[in-house]
């Protein structure tokens, strides 16, 4: 065995984040997964109705959200890679950057929101809405836990408890967040542009 390997046995692959959330995020793909097909069977019974409501929501707020939640998930990774790398300061600015795409996020889908309530659209008015409310809302209370353990990440990550002895705190939230991610990668097709 040449020196080098001796010195540095191999690292056997590793699980990254915690397995509770990966057992978290299990259970909620497959929630999301029947909610989903629900919206999907939903919209086979009653297609003139689903084409009604979609064509109310605005398309350009649906494509801002996209880029804010790829755009955090990229600074939650560049977060993690860098503060692997030891460099924490560098990595708290990253998942600063993460929070305020996070935040952007909460903060378009809530002006949206507001925009259909003015409009006197509420969960009552029809199954379409019934279906957008549970799905989108469902998905926005996923994406405030996300914003929170950034949030809660960013002291000690600023403060150098992570680097490369260990970051398993931050690869767990970065775990939670690109689940989010996902998810929206699914939704937002679904609820609001395929038709």
């Amino acid at each position: 065995m040449p020196p080098a390997q001796a010195a540095h046995p191999p690292t056997s692959p590793r699980l990254v984040g915690d397995l509770v959330v990966w057992l978290l995020v299990l259970a909620e793909l497959l929630t999301f997964g029947i909610l989903f097909a629900a919206f999907a069977f939903a919209r086979l019974r009653e297609p003139g109705l689903f084409a009604a409501g979609q064509a109310t929501l605005d398309l350009s707020t649906g494509a801002a959200n996209t880029v804010l939640l790829v755009s955090a998930s990229w600074c939650a990774a560049r977060s993690v890679h860098t503060v692997r790398n030891g460099c924490s300061a560098q990595g708290a600015r990253w998942l600063l950057g993460a929070l305020a795409c996070g935040c952007g996020f909460l903060l378009l889908k809530s002006l949206e929101y507001a925009h259909k309530w003015r409009e006197g659209i509420d969960v009552a008015e029809n199954t379409f809405y019934l279906l957008y409310v549970m799905l989108t809302g469902f998905h926005f209370l996923h994406a405030a836990v996300g914003c929170i353990i950034f949030a809660v990440l960013w002291g000690p990550t600023r403060r150098g408890a992570y680097g490369p002895h260990g970051c398993h705190a931050l690869e767990t939230g970065a775990v939670f967040w690109h689940m989010v991610d996902l998810l929206w990668m699914v939704l937002f097709p679904l609820v609001y542009v395929l038709r």
